[in-house]
C-alpha cells in the first residue's frame, strides 16, 4: 500500500523527490503518513479535500482486501 500512496502522491504534485510515505502500527490498524512539498500540499488535498478522500478510499478498500485497516494522514 505504501507503494501506492507514493506512486499516486508523485503523479499529481510538482516537486515528486520531495514525497514520503511513512507507516505506523497502531490499535486500529496501518497508518500511513505522507508528507509533501509545502507548495504541494493543496494538489494532493484537492479541492474539498476530494484526491485526498479518493486515496483514503483506496487505502481502506485494499486493506479491507488483505483483511486489516488501514488510515491516511497528509502532514
Amino acid at each position: 500500500m505504501k507503494e501506492l500512496i507514493e506512486y499516486i502522491a508523485r503523479a499529481i504534485v510538482n516537486e515528486p523527490d520531495a514525497v514520503e510515505v511513512t507507516e505506523e502500527a497502531t490499535e486500529q490498524g496501518v497508518l500511513f503518513k505522507l508528507q509533501v512539498a509545502d507548495d504541494d500540499k493543496g494538489r494532493v488535498i484537492g479541492k474539498q479535500g476530494r484526491i485526498a478522500e479518493a486515496m483514503r478510499s483506496l487505502i481502506r478498500v485494499k486493506a479491507a482486501k488483505e483483511g486489516t485497516r488501514a488510515s491516511l494522514e497528509i502532514v
